[in-house]
This record gives structure tokens, C-alpha cells and sequence, in this order.
């Protein structure tokens, strides 16, 4: 086996299986970078209701606490991943880190809703360009099969358990004040940017030739941010309102110029091309439905515990905190797993669980049984987690080229945070709209889209086993020919 390992201030080849101190110290840095890029996306969610009634926000304008996030991470993605491509992963990774460093501070420092929001923004779109540079660092420093699987069970693990453990996280900073949510990341960053000089050494690394799509970039971004505002929005300005309608079309709109765009410019953002294969699209529909539902779920999940049975932060963060050790227990030996069943059958696993564990929940009620309700569905989102976050990441970036490598991450990355704000915008506009009074089916019918969602990606991943047993038979028939 083939096993490329950083050594000097260049990348080496070698057949050693084995991983010096100088690899593993690498891989840890970037770990560490996409474990603050998770934890920011999930650890603001206990805080929520500390900062609604702290800063004086209405439950529309409190979920872009969370969405302008995502958006700034979703949308500019792609950008991300083709800079890394044309510019150098490493000069790209250290660049934005430090980006995000600054902004945690500021977003920790701010007195306004509206500067929080584009310090969160900021922040999430200096994680767009980390989190696509650090990942095809990886999938081109380990040759692709086990030693690849391993890196980027490892690294997968990392996101997963960052984004299942922050809120857990978040509830014991929030004790002290929602402010050190924000702060915390901070110090990590600036260590794990010390830490990236010495341990990421410059590399004569290949650079993709060609140049920036800036139509493609800000056209898909704007496209998502009018989509979001559209069905936030909705509930109060009417969904046949003019100011609705008028924004969905602008964002048909845009995505159609956007495609249109990718079909003509000399360097697209997105080589439409890539698409035509089925196990990344199908990788790429499974994370828009895992992480756009569970942060939707969250969200809810936020309002029903602290909102309506009036749980402190720290009990919310304990009812979460099964689901975030049993991926960060789990999750690192998924590699494994993968390289002996097949991410297929993983991901069918994993998305039975994520629906299951969504259909605990509707059974909400004013006195909530921990052992028969909460404890059972947070141990099933655990499951579906580890299964099927590190499956969907390797099951993307298998058969990519290297110098595609920062798009087909990019391009995951992106599916998953987009769907994030995309399905967080739905929850809330059902929560909004069925408000009455009886608060309790207003939260069912938000948990019911988790459970549609979830269902939906169990058929998408049915789909992807058939297709793969498909794939094995016709091997078989090769060998047997040869």
C-alpha cells in the first residue's frame, strides 16, 4: 500500500504503513480545526434562549443566530475548496483560521443582534475555506483505500464529535454567560494556528491551473440567503405575498444564472461533470438531510427544554450529551467498518436510525420520561451520526481526482451546511405559523419535518445499496471473464 506522509517541507512517498509522530501531529492539527468548525455550528444552540431574552430577539431573527453561520460556511464552500485548489491548501488553511480566530472574539464581545449575526457570518465563512483546505490535505496526503479511510474516519470523527459534543459544551459555558460560547474557540484557534505553522510545512504540493468563478460564488450564495429569508419570513408576510413570491423567484432566479454560469465559464466553481457520479451525489443528499434535519431538530429541541419545561442550560446539554459521547466514542473506527461492509450498507443503518430516533421525540408531552422517550432517541441520533457522517464523507471523496479533491469536499461541505439553513428555515416557519395554545403541537409538527427528512434519506440510501450490490456483481462477472 501506498502512504504518502509529510516529512521535511515537502510531501514523501512511502510504503510504510505505519504513521510518524510528525503525521499524526499534523492530522491532530487539523482535527482540532474541524472539531472548532463543528463545535460552532451546534455550540451556539444552548445559548439560544440566554440570548434571545439577553439581546431582545424575536424567534425569526434568533434562528440567523444559527443560519447566518451556516450560510457564510454553505455558501462560500465551493469557493473554498476551488481556492485551496488554485492558491494552496496550506496558505489557505492558516489564513482563514486566523480569519476565525478574530471573529470569535468580536461575535463574543458584541452588544447588538445584528452585529452578532455577521460576526457569525464571518466566522462561518472563514470556516468555508478551513474546512475544505484541511480535508484535501488529507485525501491527497493518504493514498486512497485503508490508510485514507482510517485519516478520514479520524477527521470525520473530529467534525461529528465536535458538532454532537457542543452542545454539551455550551450548556456548562453557558452557566457562566452565553458570551463564552464565543470566546472559547478563541484560544483553541490561536493554538491550533501555532501549532499548523510547525506541523504543516510548506509543501511542493500541485496547484490546479486556471482561475476564480466569482459569478458562480456569489450567485449560489445570494441565491441561498434570499431562499432562507423567504421562508423565515413567510409566516409573518404571507406565503402569496408579494415580498414571498418575489423573493423565491429571485432565488430561482439566481440559481438558473448560477448553473448557467457553470456551463460557460472557463473555471467553473462547480465542473457540473462531477455530478454525473452517483455515489457523490447520493453522499451529498444524505448530508443535507442528516445535518440539515438534526439542526432543525435542535433548534425545537432548544425551545421545548428551556422554553417550555423551563430546563436549565446544563440539564439541556446533559439530555444531548448520550448522542455526543457515543460518536466521539465510536465514530474514530468507522474506517474500519467501512473497509469491511461497505459504506452503503453503513449509511442505510445509520439513516434508519436517524428516523428512528426523530419519532421518539414526537411523543413530547409537559413531563417528558428521560428512560423511555428523551435518553432512546438521543442514543439513536448518536447512531445515526457515527455510522453515517464518516461513511458520506468517504463515500464522496472515493474516485475523485486530486486536483478535485477541494471541490468534492467543498461541495459536501456545502450540501451540508446549505441544507442546515435551508431545513432550519422550514422548522421554524412551522413552528411559527402552528403557534396557538397548546405549545406542544407546535413542536410535533416541527419534529415531524426531522422525521419526513429522515425517512427520505433512508429511501436515498436504500437506493445507493442496490446500486453497490449492482457494482460488486458486475466485478464479479470481470474476474470471472479475466
Amino acid at each position: 500500500m501506498r502512504l504518502h506522509v509529510l516529512s521535511g517541507d515537502m510531501i514523501s512517498s512511502t510504503h510504510d504503513e505505519r504513521w510518524d509522530a510528525r503525521l499524526w501531529a499534523a492530522l491532530a492539527v487539523l482535527c482540532a480545526v474541524v472539531f472548532l468548525d463543528a463545535l460552532d455550528v451546534s455550540m451556539v444552540g444552548v445559548a439560544l434562549p440566554s440570548i434571545q431574552s439577553d439581546l431582545g430577539l424575536s424567534t425569526s431573527s434568533l434562528q440567523w443566530v444559527v443560519s447566518g453561520y451556516v450560510l457564510g460556511y454553505g455558501g462560500l464552500l465551493l469557493l473554498g475548496g476551488r481556492t485551496a485548489d488554485l492558491l494552496g491548501r496550506r496558505r489557505v488553511f492558516l489564513v482563514a483560521l486566523a480569519v476565525f480566530a478574530v471573529a470569535s472574539l468580536l461575535g463574543g464581545l458584541v452588544d447588538n443582534g445584528a452585529l452578532l449575526i455577521a460576526a457569525r457570518f464571518v466566522k462561518g465563512i472563514s470556516a468555508a475555506f478551513t474546512a475544505p483546505a484541511a480535508l484535501s490535505i488529507i485525501t491527497t496526503t493518504f493514498a486512497e483505500g485503508p490508510a485514507r479511510n482510517r485519516a478520514l474516519s479520524i477527521f470525520t470523527a473530529s467534525g461529528a464529535s465536535g458538532f454532537s459534543l457542543g452542545l454539551v459544551i455550551s450548556g456548562l459555558l453557558t452557566e457562566l454567560g452565553w458570551r463564552w460560547t464565543f470566546l472559547m474557540p478563541v484560544p483553541v484557534a490561536v493554538i491550533a494556528l501555532v501549532a499548523s505553522l510547525k506541523f504543516l510545512p510548506k509543501q511542493h504540493e500541485e496547484r490546479a491551473e486556471g482561475g476564480y468563478d466569482l459569478i458562480g460564488a456569489v450567485t449560489i450564495t445570494a441565491s441561498m440567503l434570499l431562499l432562507v429569508y423567504a421562508v423565515v419570513e413567510a409566516p409573518e408576510a404571507g406565503w402569496g405575498s408579494a415580498r414571498t413570491i418575489g423573493s423565491l423567484l429571485a432565488a430561482a432566479a439566481l440559481l438558473a444564472v448560477f448553473v448557467v454560469a457553470e456551463r460557460r465559464v472557463r473555471h467553473p466553481l462547480v465542473r457540473l461533470g462531477i455530478l454525473r457520479s452517483g455515489p457523490l451525489v447520493r453522499a451529498n443528499l444524505g448530508l443535507v438531510i442528516l445535518f440539515g434535519s438534526y439542526v432543525g431538530f435542535q433548534f425545537v429541541a432548544m425551545q421545548y427544554f428551556q422554553n417550555f419545561l423551563h430546563w436549565s442550560a446544563l440539564e439541556t446539554a446533559l439530555a444531548f450529551l448520550p448522542a455526543g459521547l457515543l460518536v466521539a466514542v465510536t465514530s474514530t473506527k468507522m474506517g474500519g467498518l467501512a473497509d469491511r461492509f461497505g459504506t452503503a450498507r453503513l449509511i442505510v443503518i445509520g439513516s434508519a436510525a436517524l428516523a428512528g430516533g426523530y419519532a421518539f421525540f414526537l411523543r413530547v408531552d409537559a413531563d417528558p420520561d428521560l428512560t423511555t422517550l428523551v435518553i432512546p432517541g438521543m442514543i439513536l441520533l448518536g447512531i445515526a451520526f457515527a455510522l453515517s457522517f464518516p461513511s458520506l464523507n468517504i463515500q464522496a471523496t472515493n474516485g475523485v481526482a486530486d486536483d478535485e479533491q477541494g471541490l468534492a469536499s467543498g461541495l459536501l461541505n456545502t450540501s451540508g451546511q446549505v441544507g442546515g439553513a435551508v431545513v432550519l428555515a422550514i422548522v421554524t416557519a412551522v413552528l411559527t405559523s402552528s403557534a396557538g395554545p397548546d405549545p406542544l403541537s407546535s413542536f410535533r409538527a416541527s419534529i415531524t419535518v426531522s422525521v419526513i427528512l429522515g425517512l427520505l434519506g433512508l429511501g436515498i440510501a436504500l437506493t445507493g445499496l442496490r446500486g453497490a450490490r449492482t457494482a460488486a456483481a458486475a466485478r464479479e462477472k470481470v474476474l470471472e471473464a479475466v
